[in-house]
């Protein structure tokens, strides 16, 4: 039996993929179908696919942080990329031996996929093929938008301007999402998904379903023997868990 995992976050589109992929590969087992990037970590790493197919642009990691992760928690997962992009990105894709699948998706295209995908089950992902691609899609305008720099917060009746740098973690709360800085928490009406989406990558990562973290406020990282995390925080007493798909983000550190 073949299993996959689609990540997509607009519904529209994963309910389409997956539909496609129910008459084109019948033999094919969808095991999760994740809204964002986080999600889709996670059900990589709990279920081991053969293959993953993720969209580019997701709140919360990208499609790319996914896969990268992906070779250390599920290293024979194959991977396909989902995207919008216009050719020079296709170029990109192309030149990084990673497949991909343009949208709108055509039968056609996903067909000849299938095939390849059938032909490589079992050899594992191509790590360095990963970072040829992040390197060439990283040249490109437009892959990313410019990130927040400063938001709108309320404390208490007050509704005041926040710079993101000045934000510890993001937790998500119900609809919206609190911030933690060092003075104490604001609600930000927005919920996590969203947020995620916006801010900069290089500096605030996921660590759990529910929360987002500021590297520059981390002070240090353990793990236990389940292989969770915890991060101390330089201006905040309380402890962050990380989930263990997670922890690969934080190899480097």
């Amino acid at each position: 039996m073949t299993t996959c995992v689609i990540a997509e976050d607009e519904d529209i589109l994963r309910r389409a993929l997956a539909d496609l992929l129910a008459e084109c590969w019948p033999d094919l087992t969808i095991l999760a179908l994740a809204e964002d990037g986080g999600a889709a970590l996670e059900a990589i790493a709990l279920n081991k696919p053969d293959v993953a197919f993720l969209d580019i642009r997701m709140p919360g990691l990208t499609g790319m942080e996914v896969a990268a992760a992906s070779a250390d928690l599920s290293p024979a997962t194959q991977v396909v990329f989902v995207t919008a992009y216009d050719q020079y990105a296709v170029d990109a894709f192309e030149k990084g031996a990673v497949d991909y699948l343009l949208k709108p998706i055509s039968r056609e295209r996903l067909t000849a996929t299938i095939t390849r995908l059938k032909t490589r089950l079992g050899a594992g992902a191509d790590p360095e093929a990963l970072v040829k691609l992040a390197q060439l899609l990283g040249t490109l305008p437009g892959v990313r938008k410019p990130p927040l720099t400063w938001i709108a917060a309320s404390k208490g009746v007050e509704t005041r301007l926040l710079m993101v740098e000045d934000v510890a973690y993001f937790r998500a709360d119900n609809k919206y999402t609190v911030a933690m800085t060092e003075e104490g928490e604001m609600l930000l009406r927005k919920p996590l998904r969203e947020l995620i989406a916006e801010l900069d990558p290089q500096f605030f990562k996921q660590v759990h379903r529910s929360t987002i973290v500021n590297l520059k406020a981390i002070a240090s990282v353990s793990r236990d023997e389940t292989g969770k995390g915890t991060l101390k925080l330089k201006t905040r007493p309380e402890r962050l868990t990380v989930s263990q798909p997670y922890m690969t983000l934080f190899r480097a550190m």
